[in-house]
């Protein structure tokens, strides 16, 4: 583990590890090192799982920003077999905060389509740090469209702060484009999944979120507003990020809970930064496992399964006695 890339809870392990390549470089070979070797790998293990199950909303927030945590580009690599890249929303533009493309993943043809944050700071600024544009929906709108039409489910990958919160965006129908999108979404035709990789923030995730199974990675948050915008709006300082973190109940344990999303994705001992290979390949499992199970629906069950399920989220209980008060004279 890098130092520098390091968060501060995961110290403890960075420790560790420093401990065991200096005895993997420098200590002769014998039978003492091997076992001190292997009492530390041990111990490794234990600490990371504990840090990592024990993590603070902020913290959440923070393993799901790791700047090597694998984006929409690494999973189009590592997760589908094949991939033919689409561009365009043929209105405006081409975002390249969105990636969309025909897509195979062993036996089932989907259309998969992502937001992209870029790695270096130049792919970065040609994202917009993964902040789509009103022509990125569009254009997400347009490949499902036509994945419908040829009767092609519909994956949808959700890693972005929000949408771009600029005046050109705000002029060419941001808000619109994204309601758009959700309505649309409601009614498509095609099985839709949707699965929460690393940020799910605000109306930019919703524009991506509609389906008919909502996953998220383990450490991945997903909310109607950042940390840091509660905070500002509500404390009017973005010094209480982590008591607007844990108030906010974005996590993937508490939306399974409430009943928003329907599964949550395992990522490796230590985090998705820390092993592409294998986070992906638990993110395939759980795709091929889905689509078994949606593809041989008949569309009017999975339209009319989708509606319901998202008429359920948000209900919620009222004191009885507020409901049906008592009537007078009783005790």
């Amino acid at each position: 583990m890098d130092s520098k890339r390091s968060l501060s809870f995961e110290q403890p392990i960075h420790e560790l590890q420093q401990r065991i390549d200096l005895l993997q470089e420098n200590e002769p070979d014998s039978a003492d090192r091997t076992e001190e070797i292997r009492n530390l790998k041990r111990q490794l293990a234990t600490v990371t799982e504990q840090v990592f199950k024990n993590l603070s909303a902020w913290q959440t927030v923070e393993v799901a920003r790791h700047e090597k945590r694998p984006h929409t580009a690494d999973y189009l690599r590592l997760v589908c077999d094949e991939f033919v890249e689409l561009h365009g929303d043929r209105n405006f533009g081409d975002d390249q905060a969105i990636r969309s493309g025909f897509a195979k993943i062993e036996q089932y043809k989907v259309m998969m389509i992502g937001h992209q944050k870029g790695r270096t700071y130049k792919e970065r600024s040609a994202c917009y740090f993964g902040c789509a544009h009103p022509e990125g929906y569009r254009k997400a709108m347009a490949k499902m469209q036509l994945a419908a039409k040829y009767q092609i489910p519909v994956v949808t990958l959700i890693d972005t702060p929000g949408a771009y919160p600029g005046i050109g965006a705000e002029e060419r129908g941001q808000a619109w484009v994204i309601a758009e999108n959700m309505y649309e979404m409601s009614r498509l035709r095609t099985p839709i999944i949707c699965v929460v990789i690393g940020e799910g923030g605000s109306g930019g995730a919703l524009g991506l979120g509609v389906g008919d199974r909502i996953a998220m990675l383990e450490h991945s948050y997903y909310s109607v507003i950042s940390p840091e915008g509660c905070a500002g709006i509500l404390w009017k300082s973005h010094e209480f990020k982590e008591t607007a973190a844990e108030a906010l109940r974005f996590t993937s344990a508490n939306l399974k809970r409430l009943g928003v999303i329907d599964d949550i994705i395992e990522e490796p001992l230590g985090g998705a930064h820390q092993d592409h290979q294998q986070t992906s390949l638990s993110l395939k499992e759980y795709l091929v496992r889905v689509l078994r199970d949606l593809v041989p629906r008949s569309m009017d069950e999975i339209i009319a399964s989708r509606y319901e399920k998202f008429r359920r989220m948000g209900v919620f209980l009222e004191d009885p006695a507020s409901v049906n008060p008592p009537e007078q004279g009783s005790a």
